[in-house]
């Protein structure tokens, strides 16, 4: 199993995993960590910006009989999108990294407005460099400024052939 489900599993499933509340998914593709989390107990709402993937995402949410909400939206603009929150748990896989730079605050204001007093945010990402270009990836200093009120808790590398991370951010108890 590669590092990027460990981290999951281990949240999910492992000692001191957390206890199932609201999910959001923040670029689900396929569905796949969407429905597993609805596996587990957690009440989960994903979105995509592409039509496929969505409808792949609930078709296969539907074969696994996963109570899974996949919406097909901007994940930037979550306003638009119907996702009211507030949530628990926040799951990125790539998204937040891939998404140009003047668009990422109101990506990071839309998930804090969704966020439950204690809320995490677990981030898969790419580090700078992983693409040929001068604006993908993200660092842990980046994080830490776009994510007013939260604590950026854990930076765990990928083990990936380009530079990855996991990233944990934890939601402030009294959100301003």
């Amino acid at each position: 199993m590669g590092r990027e489900s460990t981290d999951r599993v281990a949240l999910v499933e492992g000692p001191g995993s957390l206890t199932p509340g609201r999910a959001l998914e923040l670029g689900c593709g396929t569905g796949t960590n969407a429905v597993y989390l609805a596996r587990h107990g957690w009440r989960v709402a994903a979105v995509d910006l592409v039509e496929l993937a969505a409808r792949q995402a609930r078709e296969k949410a539907d074969a696994a009989g996963a109570d899974v909400t996949v919406l097909c939206g901007d994940a930037t603009r979550l306003d638009e999108v119907g996702v009211p929150g507030p949530y628990d748990l926040f799951f990125v896989l790539s998204c937040y990294c891939g998404i140009p730079p003047h668009r990422r605050d109101a990506y990071a204001a839309g998930l804090t407005r969704r966020a439950a007093s204690g809320a995490r945010l677990l981030m898969f990402g790419y580090g700078p460099g992983a693409f040929d270009d001068s604006w993908s990836g993200v660092t842990a200093d980046e994080l830490r400024a776009s994510f007013a009120g939260w604590e950026l808790a854990d930076v765990t590398p990928g083990t990936n052939p380009a530079p990855t991370f996991w990233f944990t951010l934890l939601r402030d108890s009294a959100p301003a």
